[in-house]
């Protein structure tokens, strides 16, 4: 049984529960799908337009595509922890706060020059 009685249904190739006990796999599966939303949010947020429009990795070479991924991670990870610190100062669970309206306060707080369109800059 899981949380307030709910029955959970787990299929899995685990076979010893000693090692896999059903409510840690259970558990785990939610967690999951948190990498899932790290990239809805790299996708649709950081590099996704305001109309809706996605914006292609501009790298043209293999070591130029993992240095702007690293890129966007490494951004992707400062705007997570900005939104930490706020919801600690404020007392509250950090998944209650909105990466999307995180992403915009950065971006205002950005110097100009951080903030050029990625179409007016050249390609790698």
């Amino acid at each position: 049984m899981g949380r307030q009685g709910e029955l959970i249904r787990l299929v899995t190739s685990l076979w010893d529960p000693r090692l896999d006990p059903a409510l840690a796999l259970a558990t785990l599966y939610h967690e999951r799908w948190e990498i899932e939303l790290v990239y809805d949010e790299l996708k649709t947020h950081q590099l996704g337009r305001p109309n809706g429009q996605h914006v292609a990795i501009r790298a043209q070479g293999p070591p130029a595509v993992v240095q702007e991924i690293y890129g966007l991670v490494l951004a992707h990870r400062v705007v997570r922890t900005a939104m930490l610190a706020a919801a600690v100062r404020e007392g509250i669970d950090p998944d209650r706060l909105s990466f999307k309206n995180a992403l915009v306060i950065v971006r205002r707080h950005l110097p100009e020059p951080a903030r050029v369109s990625k179409r007016r800059l050249p390609p790698f």
